[in-house]
């Protein structure tokens, strides 16, 4: 059961950075969208948000894993 969870944790953590990097690149391309002008949002801005709203949302997933693995430890 540990080495399964451990390996989840490691996916989350994974999955968080890939997220977080995709979300930092799309970033910087709408703010270069930003600079010439324009109406509303853009689409990068929209998936900008959407890519750190993934983060957090790994970022949740690698924290519940971490207390599953803790209440696992605890219990040997």
């Amino acid at each position: 059961m540990t080495t399964f969870l451990v390996i989840l944790l490691i996916g989350a953590m994974l999955a968080t950075v890939a997220a977080l990097i995709r979300g930092i690149v799309t970033f910087l391309k709408s703010s270069s969208e930003e600079v010439r002008g324009g109406e509303g949002p853009s689409a990068s801005s929209i998936k900008s948000n959407k890519m750190m709203q993934a983060r957090i949302l790994f970022q949740a997933l690698a924290i519940v894993i971490v207390v599953l693995l803790l209440f696992a430890a605890g219990k040997t």
